[in-house]
């Protein structure tokens, strides 16, 4: 995957607390093969009425190019799903707001190049009151930029590495491969057995 370190884009308010992976996408979408594609279910169940067709009153519906998703706490809980992430991605979104995440959904999200940023209910309400503009996203300084706000978010250090690399968990293994390669030519200097290559 591709690494960044900023990212430009409009942005979507969806004020709901407690989205799951079973919300973000329904467990029976998820047999669909992935090269078809998981954006169009992305919130199936929520962002539709009851004929199945798109609400023009829901948020995600109304600005289809948003790449910037700011939501309420504890998104991702749940399952630990990444068709979750995969559906996020496939309907354009590079970055998720909220004031907490689920565990598994965060790694997963940086795992496919989706950056959960945590940020303060304050930080989110000056961030919503300027919506009609574009965001810039910058990893390595951890702020939102609008134009009329400036607002900081967390990140955990080895993830925005992850995503300014295009690096997956081996990837950030093998950044040290060097000193693995030193401990190991070490440590077989020692009378033990091992296996043969």
């Amino acid at each position: 995957m591709p690494g960044w370190t900023r990212h430009t884009g409009q942005a979507v308010h969806l004020p709901l607390e407690n989205v799951d992976t079973d919300q973000l996408i329904p467990a029976r979408f998820m047999s669909r093969p992935r090269s078809d594609g998981y954006g169009d279910y992305l919130l199936y169940d929520v962002r539709r009425n009851d004929d199945g067709v798109l609400s023009p009153d829901f948020p995600i519906n109304q600005n289809a190019g948003a790449s910037i998703l700011i939501a309420g706490g504890n998104f991702g809980s749940g399952s630990s799903r990444e068709a979750a992430v995969y559906a996020l991605v496939d309907a354009g979104f590079q970055v998720v707001i909220a004031p907490s995440f689920g565990d598994i959904f965060s790694s997963n999200a940086v795992n496919n190049g989706v950056c959960p940023a945590r940020m303060s209910r304050e930080g989110i309400a000056r961030l919503t009151d300027a919506m009609a503009g574009t965001f810039v996203v910058d990893l390595e300084k951890r702020t939102i930029n609008s134009d009329i706000a400036t607002v900081s978010f967390e990140l955990d250090d080895s993830w925005a590495t992850k995503l300014i690399n295009g690096w997956d968990d081996i990837d950030l293994t093998l950044q040290h491969a060097d000193q693995i390669a030193q401990y190991r030519a070490q440590r077989s200097k020692q009378n033990w057995a091992w296996p043969q290559n």
